[in-house]
């Protein structure tokens, strides 16, 4: 359910801006957005699990306000981290 270290590591350098970056906004929406996606997979089969449901919607809000400053700060950066990681269409 949550993210393996090696995976996180691979989002890290994936999504990193410089060298040893892992609190880039960038970092930390894609992060959260493999979280989320697990999340979502366990719901399928866990329809009735609303503690762990309410640990996603803190999560989803998480994400909208760090692509909210994202927006405010650099459009471009924000177009780039939407478009990589499929968040929207």
């Amino acid at each position: 359910m949550s993210v393996t270290p090696d995976r996180k590591q691979e989002i890290i350098k994936d999504f990193a801006t410089k060298e040893g970056d892992t609190g880039s906004p960038e970092v930390q929406i894609a992060i959260l957005t493999e979280r989320i996606t697990n999340l979502t997979e366990h719901f399928k089969t866990h329809k009735k699990d609303n503690h762990s449901r309410r640990g996603l919607l803190k999560m989803v809000s998480q994400r909208r306000r760090l692509l909210d400053y994202l927006r405010g700060k650099q459009e471009a950066r924000y177009q780039d981290v939407i478009a990589r990681l499929g968040i929207r269409k």
